[in-house]
């Protein structure tokens, strides 16, 4: 591993996906509301100008971001790597829904 990139992922999901795990995990519904990255940008608390900027890349650069970060290579590396639903389901109940 000297020398070597390697991305770690327990997933990959879209954004939806995301929001209808979470929707299950914790018995309320939550709905994706997809935001420009140029929008983001503009909503003007510390660090929107950075975070549009990460989602603009990993919206201009979907398969670069996917293929460096391979879930089954991660999973070998790290078998106790959890998935998002695992995530969620050792985690959900610390959401604050309030």
């Amino acid at each position: 591993m000297i020398g070597k990139t390697v991305g770690i992922a327990g997933d990959q999901l879209t954004l939806q996906e995301m929001a209808d795990a979470l929707s299950r995990a914790i018995g309320k519904p939550v709905a994706y509301n997809e935001v420009s990255p140029e929008a983001y940008r503009g909503f003007g608390f510390p660090g929107a100008e950075d975070l549009g900027n990460m989602f603009q890349f990993y919206r201009d650069f979907d398969d670069v971001c996917n293929t460096t970060r391979n879930v089954q290579k991660s999973r070998e590396l790290n078998p106790e790597l959890k998935s998002f639903d695992m995530w969620l389901a050792q985690n959900a109940s610390r959401i604050p829904l309030d």
